[in-house]
């Protein structure tokens, strides 16, 4: 097989190219460059390493533990990683279980009794409440049928958001640094990161946030594509070269929290504004040059601010889409 750029391993496999160099700075594959030959190139040992990490994506087994098994030959390792899922799994599926069996029994309580109203159903029966007691307050997104040839659909079950949250971004004067290259989202990070240690940032303005996108967004005909970031100062601080000082509009956004590396849940955030009946998209589709509007926001970024590694696997990020209340 011949060796393949990453814009076209990207339209291959189905995955962004930011995921792609995600999977390397995590070490999980590697990509080469042909000399004199610019862009990033994959050969079949990294295309092979690639499908291996997407399936167990979509076995749900998180990054720092795909790095564990990849990087260990032996089965032991797989086998405690899949283990520990099955485990939670197990726990997911009686959780399902109960609810289905709860649900079941109010609709077989109402169809014997339409006259009986569901708010005494619900606090009359105490092994029912015994039961949901016992349940965890959190969503469960978990589709019982699990097989591999219904994979597909099931990785669809569990990519429906339901934690957006609808939030207002105030105006704001920002520092920017801004990098095109090879890892540009490492080279700003650094530029950000030494001006906020060398200002003493974090004591003059203690709710300073961080904001990153993609700058160009798509890989140019180099192979390098180019990341900003921006950090908020007051509005009377100075920036030295090579930062800008520029003034952020604000506005309304549709946020989602991620853990980092899972940048394919952009997708999943716009199809949520896409079917939402109050908000709709209020960005630019057309504006490649700041990736159409959207924004992502480094949560608790003073507790990073000082670490050698900007991107830590437990690290959080908001997705940031712009948003507006539809005409009614």
């Amino acid at each position: 097989m011949e060796a393949m750029t990453i814009s076209q391993v990207s339209k291959s496999f189905n995955v962004s190219t930011r995921m792609l160099r995600y999977y390397e700075q995590a070490g999980l594959m590697e990509s080469c460059r042909k000399e004199d030959y610019a862009y990033r190139m994959y050969d079949e040992t990294a295309l092979t390493r690639l499908r291996q990490i997407l399936i167990l994506r979509k076995l749900r087994i998180p990054i720092k533990q795909i790095k564990d098994i990849l990087q260990k030959p032996d089965a032991v390792t797989a086998i405690e990683v899949f283990q520990q899922n099955i485990s939670e799994l197990d726990d997911e599926i009686t959780a399902l279980s109960t609810i289905k069996s709860i649900l079941s029994g109010f609709v077989d309580e109402l169809q014997k009794a339409a006259h009986i109203q569901i708010n005494r159903l619900i606090v009359q029966d105490e092994i029912i409440l015994a039961a949901i007691e016992s349940l965890p307050l959190t969503s469960i997104n978990f589709k019982e049928d699990k097989t591999m040839d219904k994979l597909k659909n099931a990785e669809e079950h569990l990519s429906k958001l339901k934690d957006v949250r609808i939030v207002y971004l105030p105006p704001a004067t920002v520092a920017a640094a801004h990098h095109i290259g090879n890892d540009p989202e490492h080279h700003a990070y650094k530029m950000i990161d030494r001006f906020v240690q060398d200002t003493g940032l974090c004591k003059i303005k203690p709710d300073l946030r961080h904001f990153g996108f993609n700058h160009p967004n798509p890989v140019d005909e180099t192979g390098y594509h180019g990341y900003e970031i921006w950090v908020t100062i007051p509005d009377d601080m100075e920036v030295p070269l090579p930062l800008i000082k520029k003034h952020f509009t604000g506005g309304l956004y549709a946020a989602h929290m991620i853990q980092m590396g899972n940048f394919n849940e952009w997708e999943w955030l716009l199809d949520w504004v896409n079917k939402n009946e109050k908000y709709q998209f209020a960005g630019d589709m057309q504006d490649q040059e700041h990736m159409c509007g959207l924004l992502e926001e480094h949560l608790n970024y003073l507790s990073h601010a000082y670490m050698n590694n900007t991107e830590p696997e437990d690290l959080q990020l908001d997705l940031l889409m712009p948003v507006k209340e539809r005409l009614k």
